[in-house]
């Protein structure tokens, strides 16, 4: 007679919580895994993979312009929106299948409610009210939107949720926020067609990404007509008779649009989990609170993912629950490594980017190197368009480790996944100096920039 009806119970059906409940099934466990929503989480469902899909989506008015400088004739192109959406539900729904089809493959219950804990090993599920115990509980519900409700009108406006599916694309929006997403959708709707505004507070985009991808990225979204204002924020929104929305800033600027989108940070999705009742411990934000084993300070709880507010990006929340499988179920204690990690914004131009900035290096080392180029693509020479990309090597110049690179442009996220393993395995400049380049390609830059554009020793510029 077991003395819980599950070795393992997961709440929360996206990228953390499937993968540990599928591993421990594929053990011969009793695993099962609630979802109120859909399977697939954010990434799937809301969140990466939709967007990746729009930003291809918008990319291809640039490319009906490019064509020409290449000798195409495009005749004229119109967008339907109704159609890409349909497109995308339905590739949504094919990978939506396929976690399901995972996931009952490893002999894993799949239980479709919304699940609360009760107690240390016992969860309750909404729908129907039932109640059932597990050994061990993981808690992977990611995060939400954050809806600034002290914000007048924020009933008037939409999140990155919402964002992908609207019933009709608004001719003009304003976009409140200067990280990943709000720069994202920012591009996303200005390549459909929609008139764009990106409004924050702080004094560049993108805080903590090194200051050449933020400036370059910066001057790229203005120059294809994104209008950026940046050290004012959204006082108060209303709504006119015609359903336009009536924006005012802290800095008294007035803006008409048709949409405002709120991109102002997500928070951990632990509202109503019940996480008191079972004494978990959570910090100021909600966020619940764990070791470096993803362990909670309940025993038999765990949480992986954006409800731990660690490092919000799904192939994070896919690692951490590797390492909780490891560690749990076959006896080999494993730690989440979450140094060097290779990501990507995929702006129009992207970003890839892995290790330190140039400023976050200059302040750990006494002194570094910065290798940077700045040069115009080969496709762009034929199309006739004005982009630049933007390369960099950040190497700390006590033992010539590379500690940082940093690419604008196009393909930069393919590109920094492969400088992750670069960095992660602690190659030196020597190392990038003596392999050979691949021409003519953009990338070749990385191993043929041999002397530093300049150096900084002790904080100051050499």
């Amino acid at each position: 007679m077991h003395q819980y009806d599950y070795d393992l119970f997961v709440i929360g059906g996206g990228s953390g919580g499937v993968r540990s409940a599928r591993l421990v099934g594929a053990m011969g466990k009793r695993v099962a895994i609630a979802e109120e929503y859909r399977f697939g989480g954010t990434c799937v469902i809301r969140g990466c993979v939709p967007k990746k899909l729009m930003v291809y989506a918008s990319q291809y008015p640039e490319h009906f312009e490019d064509a020409s400088g290449y000798g195409w004739t495009v005749k004229e192109t119109q967008f339907d929106w109704s159609r890409f959406l349909a497109a995308k539900d339905k590739e949504i729904a094919r990978l939506e299948g396929l976690y399901r089809k995972g996931l009952e493959g490893a002999g894993v219950e799949l239980i479709e409610s919304r699940a609360e804990i009760t107690g240390p090993h016992s969860v309750r599920l909404v729908n129907g009210g039932r109640e059932v115990t597990a050994e061990r509980i993981v808690i992977a519900v990611g995060g939400t939107p954050n809806p600034h409700e002290a914000l007048p009108g924020y009933e008037f406006c939409i999140s990155s949720n919402e964002a992908f599916h609207l019933e009709a694309l608004p001719r003009s929006i304003l976009i409140a926020g200067g990280g990943y997403i709000a720069v994202e959708f920012a591009n996303i709707f200005h390549g459909l067609g929609v008139d764009t505004t990106l409004i924050y507070r702080g004094a560049e985009i993108l805080s903590r990404f090194d200051q050449d991808m933020r400036k370059g990225l910066h001057e790229a979204m203005v120059e294809k007509g994104i209008r950026i204002i940046c050290q004012d924020h959204i006082a108060s929104v209303s709504k006119s008779a015609t359903g336009q929305l009536n924006v005012e800033t802290l800095a008294s600027q007035q803006i008409v649009v048709e949409q405002v989108m709120l991109a102002l940070g997500r928070d951990p999705n632990t509202k109503g989990l019940g996480l008191k009742a079972a004494g978990v411990a959570v910090n100021e934000r909600g966020a619940i609170i764990v070791d470096d084993y993803s362990r909670t300070n309940v025993p038999s709880i765990f949480a992986l993912g954006d409800v731990t507010d660690r490092v919000q990006l799904t192939p994070v929340a896919i690692h951490e629950a590797m390492c909780f499988v490891e560690s749990e179920f076959r006896g080999n204690p494993t730690k989440p490594d979450h140094d060097l990690i290779a990501t990507a914004v995929f702006s129009q131009p992207e970003i890839g980017t892995v290790g330190l900035s140039e400023e976050a290096a200059s302040k750990k080392f006494p002194e570094i190197e910065v290798y940077r180029a700045q040069f115009r693509p080969m496709k762009a020479t034929l199309s006739g368009r004005g982009e630049k990309m933007i390369m960099k090597l950040i190497v700390n110049a006590a033992d010539r480790k590379v500690v940082g690179a940093h690419i604008l442009g196009h393909d930069a996220g393919e590109m920094a996944q492969l400088l992750g393993i670069v960095l992660k395995a602690g190659c030196t400049k020597n190392d990038f100096d003596r392999t050979m380049a691949v021409h003519p390609t953009a990338a070749e830059e990385l191993v043929t920039m041999y002397q530093p554009s300049y150096r900084i020793r002790n904080g100051e510029r050499a």
